[in-house]
């Protein structure tokens, strides 16, 4: 990939094959995998955009109608007072022809008429150009399950694939149809059409059957249940599981820090829910920030946190800190970096050997990571440095601008903060970070682009991992549907850095139940800040007598399955080891426990233990102030992280410019390295300014709260902006200087 055609047929025989090899292997995993995103995608819009243009018809068409039932009563009364009388004179004087009306097509446009109309839209759109799409990629795709649920959804695939080339409208009565466990019990009066006679059997509507096999077949492939020959994260995944399992059993538990036995793993939580459900309700009667109410079926009201009083001293350091570096740039913040860390030393070339000279290669390197971390591009930071040119800096962008050296360089930057970092002032702030994500928006000519409905955009997501003191961990690139619970695991077991990660907060997205269940037998406390939290229950750890917990009864529901967890306790440790150990990315695996794959024993395990470990942590959400307070504010430094994202990433107006997954990435993790190396600096500055004997004991606990190297009003991004009123641009020929006279001559 780091090399053109043509410097790879130089090559001798045996590493250009080799190579080329290697290369398609990769390479197909990645089509595979991408032709089945494109598969997932094409069968959910065809009952999206259906779904949409049904909608916008009733949004034109339907008038609302107030006070429908007064109306009707009114209609029902003149009716039985005036049976013998004419529609025309009796009924219109009372409710007029345009409402009624509007009563009919109201009627129309729900229930069985609005599915209806939805799915003559559907079968419409997939007749005539969607089923066009589809035929090559499944027969391109190879699809297999190890699940006995699933092998009638092959079936039907593999008629479907039979009569792809087929235009008639039934299938032959000889052929054998499977209905049960493919089509949904919804749709079963659209793909069988009952005959004009009584005595013939039945029918099966062709296309109709095709969009019930490919909505089934979709959900399948989504939980993993329907795996794709060849592919990598829809591969089989029996291979996402440890193979050694059985055989390293103890050394897996123990690397785990978990019991053997699931009965004694079960008492642990018991015991844990019990504490915090006694604590939790002793507790409300002097809690004045939450309120149990019958209203709604239980309903938890929870007052805001109280504004915290501001720091005195923020505003002066901010000034001496101005003051004493003003304007500086930022590339130079990434220059003082490297001096200091040295990160450029791990960017190795992808070449077997490297001839640029060390001072050449740090400078060209550092402006290709300022060039795609500010989004400015190479070829203006080339025009801007004439003694670079635009092709020797994308040689080295091709050469040592890989993400194995960005991350490896990253993970120094990080480590060094974390170092140089004086707990005085900043605080000890390396076991717990906040994570989220940040859309950005990207051309969609690319399969990871889609479109956001929260944010209204076509574009990317980066997921973040920051501590709470404004040093970023891990960053991810994802697509706007993935699922930000895997995107959280991912980050804490994969981040690479010294940091011992043992509070997690996120926000509700990056929550859920199978979430606190693998957070806790991982180790690690997960603390999201949970929007609706009037909705929530507790669960109770046993058949408790109506006396226990009598302030929660109304929030309270049913015990925990304690049987259910122990039964799939094994497998529950199995999956968490291949977490754990990273066999495959944490999407992969936790695309299988979703509600398309209810029927799961494990998944329901992980259920009843993460509604158990969600009881604990809500207990403790609601009893502590400092730990809402603590949430809130480990989840503000990451909103504070995305407006510093907004001052770096500039260029292009911060959209991403590139189709290429690979330079999304650098882009991704030069932003990451360019705002940790803000971050240093930051840090060694206000430290700098801090230690001066004036400052000795004058903080406060406000001021430490507040101090934050994410600060960028002394940083200039772009450059020196030079006004010269004696210099003019030389446009007619007359007035220009020497050196223009040398260009024009050379390009003419």
């Amino acid at each position: 990939m780091a090399e053109p055609p043509s410097e790879l047929r130089g090559h001798i025989e045996q590493v250009r094959y080799s190579m080329l090899a290697l290369f398609c292997h990769a390479q197909g995993h990645i089509i595979k995998d991408n032709l089945v995103d494109l598969l997932i995608q094409v069968i959910h819009k065809i009952g999206k955009r259906s779904e949409n243009k049904v909608n916008k018809q009733i949004l034109s068409e339907l008038k609302k109608i107030h006070g429908k039932q007064r109306i009707l009563l009114d209609l029902a009364e003149t009716a039985v007072s005036n049976p013998d009388g004419i529609v025309k004179e009796v009924v219109y004087p009372v409710v007029t022809v345009e409402i009624l009306e509007s009563i009919i097509r109201e009627k129309q446009f729900t229930g069985e008429g609005y599915r209806a109309q939805v799915h003559t839209l559907m079968r419409t759109s997939y007749a005539s150009h969607y089923r066009r799409m589809l035929s090559p990629l499944l027969k391109t795709l190879n699809f297999h399950s190890s699940n006995v649920l699933h092998q009638p959804i092959l079936k039907a695939l593999h008629l479907l694939k039979e009569h792809l080339d087929s235009k008639a409208v039934y299938y032959p009565l000889s052929q054998e149809i499977p209905i049960k466990g493919v089509v949904k019990p919804s749709w079963k009066n659209i793909i069988l059409e009952k005959p004009e006679r009584d005595n013939d059997p039945e029918r099966v509507n062709r296309i109709n059957y095709e969009i019930a096999v490919l909505k089934a077949l979709r959900e399948g492939i989504r939980c993993k249940e329907i795996w794709v020959e060849g592919a990598n994260r829809y591969r089989n995944p029996d291979k996402d599981l440890p193979s050694n399992f059985e055989e390293e059993r103890d050394a897996h538990y123990l690397a785990l820090s978990q019991p053997k036995e699931s009965r004694i793993f079960t008492n642990k939580i018991k015991q844990e829910m019990k504490g915090a459900l006694r604590t939790f309700n002793n507790g409300l009667p002097a809690n004045k920030d939450v309120k149990i109410l019958a209203k709604q079926g239980g309903y938890i009201s929870l007052s805001p946190l109280t504004e915290q009083p501001p720091p005195p001293h923020l505003d002066l350091i901010k000034k001496q800190l101005g003051d004493r570096w003003p304007t500086t740039g930022l590339l130079d913040v990434l220059k003082e970096t490297d001096a200091r860390v040295g990160f450029l030393s791990f960017f190795t070339s992808t070449a077997s050997r490297e001839y640029l000279e060390p001072e050449i290669l740090r400078k060209r390197l550092l402006l290709c990571i300022f060039a795609y971390g500010t989004n400015t591009g190479l070829k203006r930071i080339s025009a801007s440095n004439p003694e670079v040119t635009h092709e020797e800096l994308r040689y080295v962008k091709r050469r040592y601008l890989t993400k194995t050296n960005l991350r490896i360089a990253l993970t120094e930057v990080v480590n060094t903060i974390l170092k140089e970092r004086q707990e005085e002032i900043f605080g000890n702030a390396t076991t717990s970070c906040a994570s989220d994500s940040k859309k950005f928006g990207v051309w969609d000519q690319n399969l990871l682009t889609e479109w956001h409905t929260r944010y209204r955009g076509k574009g990317v997501m980066i997921y973040w991992h920051i501590d709470r003191k404004a040093t970023l961990i891990y960053s991810q690139l994802k697509s706007c549907s993935s699922s930000e619970v895997s995107s959280m695991m991912e980050g804490v077991l994969r981040h690479c850095t010294d940091m011992d990660i043992q509070k997690g907060y996120v926000d509700s997205h990056g929550q859920s139940a199978v979430a606190f269940a693998f957070s806790y037998i991982l180790g690690f406390d997960l603390l999201p800040r949970i929007k609706a939290i009037r909705k929530e229950k507790l669960y109770r750890p046993e058949t408790d007598v109506p006396k226990d917990y009598e302030n929660l009864q109304h929030i309270l529901t049913r015990p925990i399955k304690w049987s259910l967890i122990e039964e799939q306790y094994d497998q529950i440790i199995k999956f968490t080891t291949a977490l754990r150990l990273g066999i495959s990315d944490s999407e992969s695996i936790l695309r299988r426990f979703t509600k398309q794959n209810a029927q799961h024993p494990v998944y329901q395990a992980l259920m009843e233990l993460g509604r158990a470990v969600k009881t604990i942590f809500l207990c403790r959400y609601l009893s502590f102030q400092e730990l809402r307070r603590e949430i809130h504010e480990g989840l503000n430094v990451v909103e504070s992280s995305n407006s510093v994202n907004d001052f770096i990433f500039y260029g292009k107006a911060g959209e991403i410019s590139t189709n290429r997954r690979e330079d999304q990435e650098l882009s991704m993790l030069c932003l990451h390295l360019l705002q940790n190396s803000l971050v240093f600096v930051n840090t060694l500055m206000l430290q700098a300014i801090i230690g001066r004997p004036e400052w000795k004991n004058k903080l406060t606990q406000e001021d430490k709260r507040a101090i934050s190297p994410l600060i960028y009003e002394h940083i200039n991004p772009y450059g020196l902006f030079l006004l010269d009123l004696n210099h003019r641009i030389p446009i007619n020929p007359y007035e220009m200087e020497p050196s223009d006279e040398t260009f024009i001559s050379r390009t003419a």
